[in-house]
């Protein structure tokens, strides 16, 4: 049986997530927010399926601290690249949730 989670720390995951892509995507290929190009979209997609179905559920850290990397290797390179041109900037375009996700990053543990 496949778990499914959409609690709330699930739920934000696959928003900071969104907006990391969606940010990356605007800059790096000239998309607008609502709009991903095919790579991005595909990406997106693949990310939030994961979170969707993450082992530790509500009680997952973040994907840095995480102790089962669950992502194949092609996606992997692509979410790190998108991580580390996003993660910087999320605080001006998105403070509260850029500390949010820090905040977890921190404290938090598997």
């Amino acid at each position: 049986m496949v778990r499914q989670n959409y609690g709330p720390n699930i739920e934000q995951e696959k928003l900071t997530i969104t907006c990391m892509i969606s940010l990356y995507c605007k800059k790096k290929h000239g998309q607008f927010e609502k709009q991903l190009c095919v790579t991005c979209e595909d990406l997106k997609r693949y990310a939030i399926a994961r979170l969707i179905l993450c082992r530790y559920g509500e009680q997952k850290s973040t994907c840095e601290k995480c102790l089962t990397h669950c992502y194949r290797k092609d996606y992997k390179e692509k979410i790190k690249n998108v991580m580390r041109f996003s993660g910087p900037r999320m605080i001006l375009y998105h403070p509260q949730m850029a500390l949010k996700h820090l905040y977890k990053n921190i404290f938090h543990h598997n």
